[in-house]
């Protein structure tokens, strides 16, 4: 079953160009995994520094390789230091 994640990041205005650059990395990886679907990226227009991405999964356990994976991990990583803090995910699925 289809699920979205929602990735939330908050990140000060002079990091938000690092954030990018770092978050198109790991869209251009994502793209190449099995059972990714799709994702958008959006900036809060009331808290300019909220983010959010929505990635599209064909399956939980396609998100859960994905996640679990080296390479999203290392760069998660700089992200993760880059915002002085853990990133948010949220997994949501369709409902019946």
């Amino acid at each position: 079953m289809t699920v979205k994640i929602l990735i939330k990041r908050k990140v000060s205005a002079d990091k938000a160009g690092e954030l990018k650059d770092l978050v198109m990395q790991l869209r251009a990886l994502s793209i190449k995994q099995p059972g990714y679907v799709s994702g958008e990226s959006l900036k809060n227009m009331d808290k300019p520094d909220e983010y959010l991405v929505v990635s599209t999964w064909g399956s939980v356990e396609a998100w859960k390789t994905w996640l679990s994976g080296k390479e999203r991990a290392d760069i998660q990583g700089k992200i993760d230091a880059l915002l002085g803090q853990k990133t948010e995910y949220e997994m949501y699925q369709y409902r019946d």
